[in-house]
């Protein structure tokens, strides 16, 4: 993965902000200071701190300097975990689901570029009738297409990860191989660590599997805390860990290398697999950080993914690349999907190696900054709003209210407008976020949805 140089300074400042080593209203160091400290021009200082007060870190003050912004930032987080309870999910998320409204807050209200489906669709029909004959009369490889896997194992190592195309397995999405990776890892009753607030898929699965689930406080701009996490491991026998390094959701938050280092080496003293959903990288707006999986040097990483939010909700296809559980993976595959549609996999094999990915993700990466923005500056202007983060990849924005509101009953009076948020109250199941809650910026702002912001907006006031 290429650093910027720019990155390095965003990335230590952003740090020492959500550590809070530099408070709200603290004066950051001079430019000159800055230039001399890190060794950069001028002009490399200013980009860094233009794209931190993008981030609704830092302020300016015009003659005197930049400052730490109040409260555009993380979600304060308990230190200490709780202990593992039962997992269970809020049955808002049904009712959120059966909308079409995990990532619109107003679904059918059109604007969708699907330039980029169209290509896909035409790679599709070209292999469909090529294979044409006998192939279809037969089940695939149980781990799926061998050029699909050749071209994710490119994208993996154009991202620093050496994988081989036998190192990954097809599956039905990144659900689906997360279901894989507990099953092989887990049995009834042990203990899983999640992000906290974190995926409520994850504790759909966790709780359809009866495992137990520890929930560690996570930053919106640095993810899980290992020390919360080490605090856990030393008290209760964590089996596995699921985390997003990559664009966590909700926050959208990158953990840096030196806390992932320190995850892989707790997971080998504790023994425990670490799960890890790299869903959102190609969702990234301006570098692509690299997959965990690339620091893994005892094959305890189970990498799970799939192209669902950076292509199509539709195609369903995702990928496991299991490490020392793959043999185990690959069976549990065989035994509850069997195989995977030939025609889609090389039809998306083809897609890639034409180029026909990446010049999606570029058009896509164009699309959701300027998505986000327009979503940002309006929550900017939001009354009695108490802090929210502005990612550099993923596909939503975590607001956080002040702590005597209750987004759950927000979700039922916009709900009757025809309007859909995310409460926070799915993002844990200890009841923990309910002043919170979760906006998509995926869809083009057609005037329907400009006005649906501008009635949550007057919603706030009352």
């Amino acid at each position: 993965m290429k650093i910027h140089r720019y990155q390095v300074l965003e990335d230590a400042l952003a740090e020492q902000i959500a550590e809070g080593r530099l408070s709200t209203g603290d004066r950051l160091p001079s430019v000159r200071v800055l230039c001399d400290r890190y060794t950069l021009a001028k002009g490399t200082v200013l980009h860094a701190l233009s794209r931190l007060e993008a981030r609704g870190l830092v302020i300016a003050r015009p003659r005197s300097g930049y400052y730490v912004a109040e409260r555009e930032s993380p979600v304060s987080a308990t230190p200490r975990p709780n202990a593992p309870v039962n997992a269970r999910v809020s049955p808002l998320l049904m009712d959120l689901m059966q909308h079409g409204a995990a990532f619109d807050l107003m679904p059918g209200a059109g604007g969708e570029n699907t330039q980029g489906l169209e290509i896909l669709n035409r790679s599709i029909n070209r292999v469909m009738r090529r294979q044409r004959g006998k192939s279809h009369l037969y089940y695939d490889d149980p781990a799926g297409s061998v050029v699909l896997r050749e071209q994710l194992a490119l994208r993996y190592l154009r991202r620093g990860c050496q994988l081989d195309s036998e190192d990954f397995i097809v599956t039905a999405g990144c659900q689906n191989a997360l279901f894989l990776a507990l099953m092989a890892t887990c049995k009834t009753g042990d203990v899983v660590a999640v992000e906290s607030p974190g995926f409520y898929g994850a504790l759909q699965l966790l709780e359809q599997l009866q495992l137990k689930v520890i929930e560690i406080p996570s930053s919106s701009l640095t993810g899980m805390s290992i020390n919360s996490l080490r605090q856990a491991a030393q008290k209760w026998p964590i089996k596995a860990c699921i985390v997003s390094p990559c664009f966590s959701t909700p926050a959208g938050a990158v953990m840096p290398d030196a806390e992932r280092q320190q995850l892989l080496q707790l997971a080998e003293h504790h023994d425990f697999a670490v799960i890890e959903d790299d869903i959102y990288a190609d969702t990234a707006l301006s570098y692509t950080p690299d997959p965990l999986k690339k620091q893994d040097r005892t094959d305890r990483v189970i990498l799970c993914s799939s192209f669902s939010k950076s292509l199509s909700r539709d195609l369903r296809i995702g990928w496991i690349s299991g490490g020392r559980w793959q043999q185990a993976l690959l069976q549990l595959k065989l035994v509850t999907q069997l195989a995977s549609p030939l025609s889609i996999q090389n039809g998306l094999a083809e897609f890639m190696a034409d180029g026909g990915y990446d010049s999606h993700l570029k058009r896509q990466q164009k699309e959701l900054r300027q998505q986000r923005d327009i979503l940002a500056d309006a929550i900017r202007l939001w009354p009695n709003i108490d802090g929210f983060n502005v990612p550099e990849g993923g596909l939503t924005l975590w607001v956080e209210l002040k702590e005597d509101q209750d987004t759950s009953i927000w979700f039922l009076h916009l709900k009757k407008l025809g309007i859909f948020i995310a409460p926070g109250a799915l993002f844990s199941t200890e009841n923990k976020f309910r002043h919170c809650f979760r906006l998509g910026y995926v869809h083009p702002w057609t005037a329907e949805r400009l006005k649906a912001l501008n009635q949550i907006s007057a919603f706030l006031e009352v």
